[in-house]
């Protein structure tokens, strides 16, 4: 009824090799591929660590308010000195 053919999908593919050509599409391919590669490689890496049972922060430094207020403080007084 309201679906797409074989023959309606046969004329959009050869439409789209036609716009984009071959090379464009099998590097276009490769890198989808490779894309699904390494995400699902993040996403089997990711499951032995979520089964720890220890708490891992984040990979980054963690800063105190004091030092976050300083640097505020530092950004403020260049902006001032801009003006």
């Amino acid at each position: 009824m309201g679906g797409i053919s074989i023959w309606q999908l046969l004329i959009i593919a050869l439409i789209i090799v036609l716009l984009f050509g071959t090379k464009k599409l099998r590097t276009l391919g490769g890198d989808l591929g490779s894309a699904v590669k390494g995400f699902k490689k993040a996403i089997s890496d990711e499951e032995p660590a979520a089964k720890k049972d220890v708490e891992v922060d984040a990979d980054f430094d963690q800063k105190k308010l004091a030092d976050q207020q300083g640097e505020q403080a530092q950004k403020s007084q260049k902006d001032k000195e801009q003006v």
